[in-house]
């Protein structure tokens, strides 16, 4: 049973960290928009809070993430927790 709740809990913290990668992806392409970016200009933490997100995600798993440039999917630290 601990095998099948360890393995749960991790499936849940990848599913949780995806997620907040695909709103960092969505805020950070509005702003783009917004403010009439160029694919490849840099989008910083600040630029998306608070008018883009409410508060910045955090990864459930301890990863840290990186906004990356426009045009660029985000990316967290740990491994396995990515954008498809």
């Amino acid at each position: 049973a601990v095998p099948n709740f360890v393995r749960a809990r991790e499936t849940s913290r990848t599913r949780t960290c995806i997620g907040n990668l695909r709103q960092i992806d969505s805020a950070k392409e509005q702003f783009a928009m917004e403010a009439r970016l160029a694919a490849g200009a840099a989008v910083t933490q600040t630029n998306l809070v608070p008018d883009y997100l409410r508060s910045f995600p955090a990864c459930p798993s301890g990863g840290t993430y990186t906004i990356a440039n426009v045009g660029t999917n985000p990316s967290c630290s740990v491994a396995g927790h990515a954008l498809p």
